[in-house]
């Protein structure tokens, strides 16, 4: 029983000692934590989904998780052959072009109406605090933040690892001009050396003007948040950014809600829907959408056309590595929505929604 006290109590030191590193950022404190308790969000402290919304969703439990995420055998989990990609020169890209450049997973250059736009930035190879642990898949990190160009606005949709990643906005802190985030998320710029006049923190509803001709509004996700072991002390949300000639919704993690009726009832239609579709589970679909669910979204929002994000480059479901893809591409036969799949660094032109992509996935073992 001693040996076993001193084992815990060793781990348990163990695992604070290393949690006190930079990387987990910070929790708010001061005028922004006065602020974030103002939210209507905001309650026991904690931020609140409109709805109820549990991690999973009832009739499942995490044993099964455990076992259908770590256990089960699925030999086509991760990727065996090279992921295929495109480097596109993105520091050279001439201004008047209005492109998006997807990096894999949720991260992802647009360049529209002469400003740069980076989204939810993953560079490092891992999406988690652990080294090692949840590696990008072999192809996919073609990109470095040398090759970016200066970027106008970085859009922050939430403070989980796989999308607010240490190693890479350290680097890119130079090269930024606004983050735009949701509340208390800003507390870990200021605390990794990015100066508060240069953070821009909204609550969901709010209306950012950022710069002439570029607004953002702050909308709703359904999801949650944390970094270490304390969870929704800050804001996750989705952004619906007005250019002078485009409407770009970036969805950011959520799982289906009316929210996306209620978006596009108040923003009328938009232009493309950038919308997570991988590392999904029926178990937690409350905080992920199903392919299905992308599509009914994308409905939902009056979107002309869908970017389907959040696959391709790290395993964080136990589907098949190459499942959002094929499957929502199979699904759409009913829906025959617009749908741009490109390859990682492949250039998505925003204007031209006739462009075709071939299905890259397929055939990749």
């Amino acid at each position: 029983m001693i040996i076993a006290i001193i084992i815990i109590a060793v781990l348990t030191a163990a695992t604070f000692a290393y949690m006190q590193q930079s990387k987990f950022g910070k929790h708010p404190t001061g005028a922004r934590l006065e602020r974030i308790k103002r939210s209507p969000h905001y309650r026991d402290g904690q931020f609140q989904n409109l709805h109820k919304t549990t991690t999973l969703v009832e009739g499942h439990n995490y044993f099964e998780v455990l076992y259908d995420s770590y256990i089960k055998r699925k030999p086509r989990k991760y990727p065996i052959e090279l992921i295929p990609s495109v480097k596109t020169d993105l520091i050279n890209l001439e201004l008047d072009l209005d492109v998006l450049v997807w990096f894999g997973h949720s991260s992802y250059f647009m360049q529209i109406d002469g400003k740069r736009i980076l989204v939810d930035p993953v560079f490092s190879g891992n999406a988690s605090p652990i080294p090692g642990t949840v590696k990008s898949f072999q192809g996919t990190d073609i990109y470095s933040i040398n090759d970016l160009p200066y970027i106008d606005f970085l859009f922050i949709s939430h403070d989980h690892y796989d999308h607010v990643d240490y190693e890479t906005l350290v680097a890119l802190k130079r090269k930024v001009g606004k983050v735009i985030c949701g509340l208390g998320v800003g507390e870990h710029f200021e605390h990794w050396g990015y100066e508060a006049t240069r953070i821009v923190e909204g609550d969901w509803g709010d209306r950012i003007t950022l710069d002439d001709g570029f607004t953002t509004f702050v909308e709703t996700a359904r999801h949650f948040s944390g970094r270490g072991f304390a969870t929704n002390k800050t804001l996750w949300a989705s952004f619906l950014l007005q250019t002078p000639t485009m409407k770009i919704y970036i969805g950011g993690d959520s799982g289906y809600d009316n929210h996306y009726i209620d978006i596009g009832k108040k923003h009328g239609f938009v232009d493309l829907a950038i919308l997570d579709n991988g590392q999904y589970n029926e178990a937690w679909q409350y905080i992920h959408l199903l392919p299905k669910d992308v599509l009914q979204a994308a409905q939902d929002l009056h979107a002309k056309r869908i970017l389907p994000v959040h696959s391709s480059k790290f395993v964080l479901g136990s589907h098949d590595w190459d499942e959002p893809l094929a499957k929502i591409t199979e699904l759409n036969k009913s829906y025959n929505m617009l749908i741009a799949t490109p390859m990682i660094g492949e250039v998505v032109n925003l204007k031209d929604m006739k462009q075709k992509f071939a299905p890259w996935w397929s055939g990749i073992r």
